[in-house]
């Protein structure tokens, strides 16, 4: 073994553990299913039917209200709690189980005088840890020896590995600098070495960021927000509603009917308890259907299947909401590398000694791509397992030879005849390496800086391989400027038939140009289109970054951040530190790249646009980025990030793609439409109830729609209306749309519109319909007017009359223009429900008895029931083309 040490006995780590503790994190308190659902008992609008249904139980005790009217709204408490809590629990115990997995990793460590595996979680202060390439660092130490690469890129957000050495032998724990530390969450990603555990746990960098977390402010996501304003309108207008429409029936029985307070109280005492009675109960039936009792349950629907749809998109949603949240971005600060570029370096240009560019390796002239191929093939420290040739393995490559080794695949394969005679290795102060080989060629070949290099070159090769005078190289020279600007990364590649000078190891003396490689962490395809997206929705787009700030302004430029605004701005962590609140408030329109950031940035970028009411979203990976992550109102955490960033965010982007990410905008855009949709339907339901239940007492009908019919319609139809609602094709026209404010109203002008006057019209043709002698005549069921019989078989076609006007109403609701079939097939979910929802509706009312207080009817008043209840459709068709023609058409408006 090459490092060997005796370690902590079992003794000493029992003492470490009391004196320092153990290794595990703290993490954030888990949320049981009870915590969660008396959190959505706390609902405003679960709380109203709460106080009707103690008001119903009383009602029930006295005799004055049937059992299945408790039951009913206790059915509505209970689904609509129960259903919501339900798929957030079930979603975050899946995710629990992935973190409780990831916290099952194995160390290697020094104890009882062996090397032995001990969880990540038994680790303490004092214990020697052996690590190797591939290992994440599992707490905070010193090493002491040995030496490492480590990729700290999910601590400081730097994309460069740090190479880290040994603390001297007697040197003082104190005198260490940061090339001796080791931080957990670091990858090693060469070298091996033995580092010594100097905190454990909560006192680890990444232990304290975690208590940053749990620290965090939760605030309302904007939906939560809609709703909670929305719940207290609703609240306020049953509790008045109620109390006017208890009044309303008093007047009306005292005085308009009963001739006076005087001669009313002279009445029998019982005949007063059941009007009072009966007031209470029709003011219930008022709190009962101004409560959208489908509304929870309906959003808990729509969340869960819109998060099933979001998953096939390899986005994973933790929090139901964080879909919501996302469609309400209006703001969002992203990470570069591996977000909006493919997060490994790649060759993305080959100049020649003429600076002419090719953008491929097969691009490359044969006989020129040959020596390129070779140069890199045998001039490289990596050992190549090329077994399979189109997926060759690099043991010890660094980032740079990855990109270059990667470029010249096909090569590698080949390494038959070739010795290598001697090697200088790369090290900062030469800038280049050089191998000197014997065998199908006898050449030394050189790679580094390109202002090294060609201060030694006198020729180049051109593309049949004949070697040719250099000369000043200016075309050169310009091509590779233009690299630079692009942010890429050059790398010279030369050959000479000179040996290498072993004592004095110094370059070549006349040099042979073979290309010149530009290499950058290369944006994905898609992360322009992407960005185009999001700003043609409205989300303004900043890039925080730890690279240079010419780097990041490249990469800005090219996926198109800056395009469009000639007052961009791209900043520096430094400069942003020079400015005040106050003056990146102001600037924070324009502000498009920070560069060299720091996690603090992040942090406090976040907490700024929140003071401006801004819907923040902030992308992360690292551990870095977890505390801006949980800040923001929804965090995007990346699927290859670290598992605290993954616990911190609402939303996972599975392939780390920007794209995703506008994915889930899309879905949570098209989750609030689905919702606003359900809302008129819904309250064009209770809307034109209230004004039945309000009226009908002034045209002789104390209860036209009872208790329980009214909660018939409410949970059971309501809540499958909700279901159709919820499988609404995401339309990319809604990415058209700027995103909603976080207190605009969650109905909007058009939406009262359509529920007031449909609601109104309803009501109007349901008093019709009770007044009528026509109808009566119509539902009289061959009985005599008048008779039980006949009153049955009548109240029966009035209850069928105004479910099917509803039932039709969805068609009105789902779409803002005039065409009811739009996209209709994309939803096949409407499709099926609605008529299943017309014959379950058939099926109950002729079955109902006096729980539904129905009887059955027949086909022709069946056929009259249909033909007057599709009336609603033309009434709303007329409404739409009034509104196009004197307010505007809001289709066409968000299509543009």
């Amino acid at each position: 073994m090459k490092f060997a040490y005796p370690g902590l006995t079992d003794r000493d780590a029992e003492l470490s553990r009391t004196q320092h503790g153990s290794n595990a994190v703290a993490s954030q308190e888990v949320e049981t299913f009870w915590d969660k659902l008396l959190g959505n008992v706390k609902d405003p609008i679960i709380i109203i039917l709460i106080v009707a249904l103690g008001i119903t139980v009383l009602l029930t005790v006295f005799g004055y209200a049937e059992w299945y009217e408790s039951v009913g709204i206790a059915f509505a408490v209970i689904i609509a709690t129960f259903v919501a809590t339900w798929s957030e629990h079930s979603n975050e115990q899946s995710f629990q189980r992935l973190l409780e997995e990831a916290s099952m990793i194995k160390v290697k460590v020094f104890r009882n005088g062996h090397l032995t595996e001990i969880p990540i979680n038994e680790l303490v202060v004092g214990d020697f840890v052996l690590l190797q390439p591939g290992d994440t660092v599992p707490t905070d130490g010193l090493l002491i020896a040995g030496h490492a690469e480590v990729d700290e890129a999910a601590l400081t957000g730097e994309s460069e590995p740090v190479r880290k050495t040994a603390l001297p032998e007697g040197a003082a724990d104190e005198t260490a600098g940061d090339d001796h530390r080791l931080a957990r969450a670091g990858l090693l990603v060469d070298g091996e070495c033995v580092m010594r555990a100097t905190a454990v746990g909560d006192q680890t960098r990444y232990g304290q960021t975690m208590k940053e977390l749990l620290s965090a402010e939760d605030r309302l996501s904007p939906l939560q927000h809609k709703l909670t304003v929305l719940g207290g309108h609703i609240s306020t207008f049953g509790y008045v509603g109620a109390t006017l429409i208890f009044l309303a029936f008093m007047f009306n029985t005292v005085f308009l009917q009963g001739g006076g307070l005087e001669t009313y109280w002279a009445q029998d005492g019982g005949l007063i308890v059941k009007d009072v009675v009966t007031a209470l109960i029709l003011a219930i039936i008022v709190i009962v259907v101004a409560v959208p009792e489908g509304l929870p349950m309906m959003i808990a629907m729509v969340l869960a299947i819109n998060m099933k749809k979001l998953l096939s998109e390899k986005v994973l949603v933790r929090k139901l909401l964080g879909i919501e949240t996302a469609g309400s971005l209006n703001l969002l600060f992203t990470d570069k590398t591996g977000t909006l570029t493919q997060g490994k370096l790649s060759v993305s240009a080959f100049l020649d000694g003429s600076g002419e560019r090719y953008e491929s390796l097969d691009a490359i002239p044969q006989a020129l791509r040959d020596d390129a191929g070779f140069a890199l093939r045998h001039n490289t420290s990596a050992v190549i397992d090329a077994s399979d040739p189109k997926d060759p393995k690099l043991v010890g490559a660094d980032r740079t030879e990855q990109a270059l080794l990667r470029f010249v695949t096909p090569y590698l394969a080949n390494s038959s005849g070739v010795e290598m005679v001697d090697h200088i290795p790369f090290n900062s102060t030469r800038k280049f390496s050089a191998t000197q080989v014997t065998g199908e060629r006898n050449l030394t070949l050189v790679k580094g800086a390109p202002e090294v290099i060609l201060e030694n070159c006198t020729h180049w090769l051109d593309g049949e391989g004949q070697v040719r005078d250099l000369g000043d190289a200016a075309a050169l020279r310009a091509a590779m400027d233009e690299l630079s600007a692009r942010a890429m990364r050059l790398l010279a590649v030369a050959v000479a038939e000179t040996p290498i000078d072993a004592e004095t190891n110094a370059l070549p003396a006349s040099l042979t140009l073979v290309g010149v490689f530009g290499m950058r962490d290369e944006l994905r395809a898609t992360s322009y289109q992407s960005v185009k997206t999001a700003k043609k929705a409205g989300i303004h787009v900043v890039m925080i970054t730890g690279d240079a700030k010419e780097t990041a302004q490249a990469i800005a430029k090219d996926v198109g951040l800056l395009e469009d605004d000639p007052k961009a701005i791209v900043m520096t962590s430094a400069e942003l530190a020079e400015t005040s609140d106050d003056e990146v408030k102001a600037i924070l329109p324009h502000l498009y790249v920070v560069a060299r950031a720091f996690p603090t940035d992040k942090s406090r970028l976040v907490k700024l646009a929140k003071e401006m009411g801004l819907v923040i979203g902030m992308t992360g990976d690292g551990v870095n980025d977890a505390p801006a992550v949980k800040n923001a109102d929804v965090g995007f955490a990346m699927g290859s990030g670290t598992e605290m960033t993954k616990e911190s965010g609402e939303i996972v982007i599975l392939d780390d793609n920007f794209s995703s990410l506008t994915k889930a905008v899309l879905y949570g855009r098209t989750l609030f439409k689905s919702i606003r949709k359900f809302l008129i339907f819904q309250l064009t339901v209770n809307v034109s109830a209230i004004l039945v239940v309000f009226l009908g007492q002034f045209f002789g009908f104390d209860l036209p729609l009872t208790m329980t019919q009214l909660l018939w319609l409410n949970i059971i139809m309501d809540t499958l209306a909700g279901l159709a609602f919820a499988g609404e094709a995401a339309l990319q026209r809604y990415m058209g749309e700027p995103p909603l404010r976080r207190d605009e109203p969650l109905i909007n002008g058009d939406m009262w519109s359509s529920i007031l006057i449909n609601g109104g019209i309803i009501a109007a043709l349901s008093i019709l319909f009770l007044t009528s002698d026509l109808s009566r005549e119509w539902f009289s069921g061959g009985y005599a007017v008048g008779t039980p019989e006949a009153e049955a078989k009548f109240l029966t076609a009035f209850f069928a009359f105004f479910v099917f006007v509803q039932v039709f109403n969805t068609f009105n609701a789902r779409t803002q223009g005039l065409n009811l079939f739009e996209h209709l097939l994309d939803n096949r979910l409407f499709s099926i429900i609605i008529p299943a929802i017309m014959a379950i509706q058939v099926f109950f009312i002729t079955f109902g008895g006096e729980i539904l207080r129905t009887v059955g009817l027949s086909l022709h008043e069946w056929g009259l029931v249909l033909l007057l209840a599709v009336l609603i459709i033309p009434i709303d068709l007329l409404r739409k083309i009034l509104r196009n023609r004197w307010i505007g058409n809001p289709v066409t408006a968000t299509a543009g």
